[in-house]
């Protein structure tokens, strides 16, 4: 039996439900999720879950909100003057634009509320401030060594 350790790239299909019990995200119906064990493309304690199974193994975990995407911080809340946006872009509530910083970086933000004169902005993760509760199913471990 192949078993998932650092280094290895692997298939996993999951679901994953909020504290209420609400799905969030899921790979079932889609193509199975696919990362490599160690390079940080998904969450810790996802991905630390992993290492150690086997091929068709199940495993549930709960990942806290400050090991997952944090806690919501008021400071990524910002109201702005509506005249700061260009007069030709569709603002509508619950949508996702994205913002450059002063560093040169660019942020996505969702729009939370409107006025005649003033947008309010979030950048907070949608995630933000939420525990998370993964199903995870191990599908296929392809080791290093058979990597292409």
């Amino acid at each position: 039996m192949v078993q998932a350790k650092p280094g290895d790239t692997v298939k996993v299909h999951y679901k994953g439900f909020l504290a209420d019990g609400s799905l969030f995200d899921s790979s079932i119906g889609k193509e199975p999720l696919k990362f490599t064990i160690g390079r940080k493309m998904v969450l810790p304690g996802f991905e630390n879950t992993v290492i150690g199974m086997n091929e068709g193994d199940t495993r549930t975990l709960t990942i806290a909100a400050e090991d997952a995407y944090g806690h919501r911080r008021e400071d990524l809340i910002v109201t702005i003057p509506r005249s700061r946006i260009p007069p030709d872009t569709k603002l509508q509530l619950g949508s996702v634009m994205q913002v450059h910083l002063k560093e040169g970086e660019v942020m996505n933000v969702t729009i939370i509320d409107i006025t005649d004169n003033t947008i309010m902005l979030d950048g907070n993760h949608p995630l933000a401030g939420k525990d998370l509760t993964y199903h995870i199913e191990l599908l296929e471990v392809i080791p290093l060594t058979m990597e292409k």
